[in-house]
This record gives structure tokens, sequence and C-alpha cells, in this order.
């Protein structure tokens, strides 16, 4: 077996006339992520973390944001297609942690729904899946609220006969 890691990170600013979407969660505040797809940034950054460990590059080369085709795309879908392509490299997901930072909205009460979500989009137990927030303080762009950021370490093994 070779044990790999990925990294993951993503960032969106807050808009207006959308949906907040994390984990695949909607969670109600007066803004949303501004993306091609919901702008889910921690499905995003796990996906990224995912590609990563398994040398794929990013989800930008598997879902451009120039492709009609991914407008307003469900991420958790973007995670499945991910998973679909690890397990063709051979790869089984060991366990992945992610953190969102964001001063506002309070996701403590939705952490538990976005660890089922990601779970089931990539056929995991939720105990291999960790999210976490925090906040910046209020210190830069962030701590302005302006946006939305996710980070995402991820762990992997992979058959070497594959």
């Amino acid at each position: 077996m070779n044990y790999r890691s990925g990294i993951g990170f993503d960032a969106h600013r807050f808009a207006a006339n959308r949906e907040l979407i994390l984990g695949g969660v909607k969670i109600e505040h007066e803004l949303g992520l501004l993306g091609h797809s919901d702008a889910d940034v921690l499905c995003h950054a796990i996906a990224d973390a995912l590609l990563g460990a398994v040398a794929e590059g990013d989800i930008g080369k598997h879902f451009p944001d120039n492709d009609p085709k991914w407008k307003d795309a469900c991420s958790l879908m973007l995670l499945t297609a991910v998973g679909d392509i690890l397990k063709k490299k051979g790869a089984t997901i060991s366990n992945i942690d992610a953190t969102i930072i964001a001063e506002e909205p309070k996701l403590a009460p939705h952490i538990d729904n976005m660890r089922q979500n990601i779970a089931d989009a990539l056929e995991l137990t939720i105990d291999a899946v960790s999210v976490k927030a925090t906040t910046v303080e209020t210190m830069g762009s962030l701590g302005r609220k302006e946006g939305i950021a996710a980070m995402a370490v991820s762990a992997c093994c992979i058959d070497a006969t594959s």
C-alpha cells in the first residue's frame, strides 16, 4: 500500500441573492457565497485535498468554471465525482480533516449534518470526516465578513497493484 495525503483550500466572497451552502447544508444567512457552482467552499477544499492526494490536479481541472455544465452544480455531486476518480486510481480514503473559517454565521449547530453529507457523498463512515469551524478574530477580509474560506487535509491509501 502507498499512503498519500493532500491539502485543499478554497474561499468565496459573500453575495446577495445566493443561498449559503456549506458541506451540503443550507444555512440561514442574509448572504450566500458567489461562485459558478453552489460555491460550497467546504466541499471544494475537500475535493482539492482528495485530488491532491492522488496527483489529479484540482477541481478547476475536472469541473471548470467556464463550462455551463457546472453552473449552479451541487458541490456534493462534485465531491461524489471526485470519489469516483479516486476509486479509478485504486485509492481508498482514510480520513478527511477540514476547517471552515468564518466570522458568521455560527456553524456549530450544522457541523454534524455537514459531516454526514460529506461521508455519504464519499461512501465513508462519519467518523472518517472531521469538520471544524473557527474565526480569524476580525482580522483581514474574512474578519471583515467579506466571505468564507475552508481548508482540508485528506489521507488515502493506494493499492500498489492498481
